[in-house]
């Protein structure tokens, strides 16, 4: 006897509608229609033709085929949910299993500025006789402006000074002024301590230091004659005082460091991409890259760097990052701009990489691929590694250039 074949579909994933015959009338060839003939002593039916039999086996084989391709719908972990009835409607294409690097980092964008903005406000009384000009650089030892015709100088420390300071004075402010005196060599030869008490030495040295100056050398420091910021190098940020006002309690002037820094304000769910000192690379506004490293997080910071744009009111209670540069050369040339930040995550080198929509979720846990070869197709179980961008590291039975199955 002749057994007729299921029509086979050339399609590896999934039997094509153009090779399955219409199955609508293979109901009346059911066993149990051919049973309730025999027992209503109706003779019985003619064995099926070569034609019939075939209309038998077709709907088996679509039936097969849905139910195939619903499980396969319902191993997909990005497909769950979907209504079982669309199922049979996916298609499928392929991809390459492929070789090469693949980094979890993020991009984020950001803005290149002066970081550390800082006001200065003048202390004392007088006249502004002279200012400087935004851009220029002062360091410890020079001067930030002009107060009734004299200079007001720039030194290094964290306390302002409140008093003057001379013969007989004592405290944390002498010290600073000690400090700063040697630092500048005014002190050389004087045995001067940084003791914090002005003795005949320390006024000695700040008669050197007034003779420098150009000023009359009278051994004392008069409140207003020097302003003391952290940093010892400083860049004039902006001017706020103007030529001929007296000094007042606001702010003369705003100054920053000197270095250019990237500062960016991520949304709250890409906190845990940056790390401590973690490395990120900047990309200029002009093209190039400049690498740098993180230098700070400060939650609902109000901005550190980047004084060229204030940003929104809302844009101020974000967390801000700074990013120190390695390339001062390279930001320099850029400028105050605006940069798209690169925060570097974990890498995965030399990786076997696929889509992330190839991976089918196992029965018993864990993730395969189906692999295509020629006309067939295996269900390979693998190892997930790092996932980023869409795609993902893959370690089992594949090699570089295997076919895996992806839906289109």
């Amino acid at each position: 006897m002749t057994v007729s074949q299921p029509v086979r579909s050339t399609d590896p994933i999934a039997p094509s509608s153009a090779d399955v015959p219409t199955a609508s009338a293979s109901a009346s060839a059911s066993p149990s229609a051919s049973t309730a003939s025999a027992s209503a002593d109706v003779p019985p039916a003619p064995a099926p033709t070569r034609r019939g039999r075939r209309r038998i086996l077709v709907p088996l084989v679509l039936v097969a085929a849905v139910g195939g391709a619903a499980a396969l719908g319902a191993t997909r972990p990005w497909e769950r949910g979907s209504a079982v009835a669309e199922q049979p409607t996916l298609r499928h294409g392929t991809a390459v299993v492929e070789k090469g690097s693949l980094s979890s980092g993020i991009q984020v964008a950001g803005t290149l500025g002066y970081d550390a903005l800082t006001p200065v406000v003048a202390s004392g009384r007088g006249t502004y006789t002279a200012l400087p000009a935004v851009g220029s650089v002062v360091k410890a030892g020079g001067r930030l402006y002009e107060v009734d015709g004299r200079p007001v100088v720039l030194m290094t420390g964290d306390r302002p000074l409140w008093r003057d300071l001379g013969p007989g004075v004592d405290g944390p402010d002498v010290r600073q002024l000690e400090r700063n005196l040697v630092a500048l060599g005014h002190a050389d030869g004087l045995g001067l301590a940084v003791d914090g008490k002005f003795t005949a030495a320390t006024a000695a040295a700040v008669k050197r230091w007034q003779r420098a100056l150009g000023v009359k050398p009278t051994g004392t420091v008069e409140l207003g004659g020097v302003v003391m910021l952290p940093r010892a190098t400083v860049r004039v940020h902006q001017v706020a005082a103007q030529l001929g006002s007296p000094v007042g309690s606001t702010a003369a002037l705003t100054v920053s460091g000197t270095d250019l820094v990237a500062v960016v304000r991520p949304a709250e769910n890409q906190l845990s991409r940056f790390k401590p000192d973690g490395k990120a690379v900047v990309r200029l506004a002009e093209g190039g890259t400049v690498q740098g490293r993180i230098r700070s997080l400060i939650r609902g910071g109000g901005g550190e760097g980047d004084g060229e744009s204030g940003g929104s009111g809302g844009d101020r209670q974000k967390t801000v990052v700074t990013v120190a540069l390695d390339d001062q050369g390279a930001a320099g040339r850029a400028g105050p701009s605006t940069v798209t930040v690169n925060v570097v995550g974990d890498t995965a080198t030399d990786a076997l990489i696929v889509p992330v929509t190839a991976l089918l979720a196992l029965d018993g846990g864990g993730y395969g691929v189906k692999v295509v070869t020629g006309t067939t197709s295996r269900l390979v179980e693998v190892r997930l590694g790092l996932v980023a961008d869409a795609r993902a590291q893959i370690t089992g039975d594949v090699k570089s250039g295997d076919q895996v199955v992806i839906p289109t």
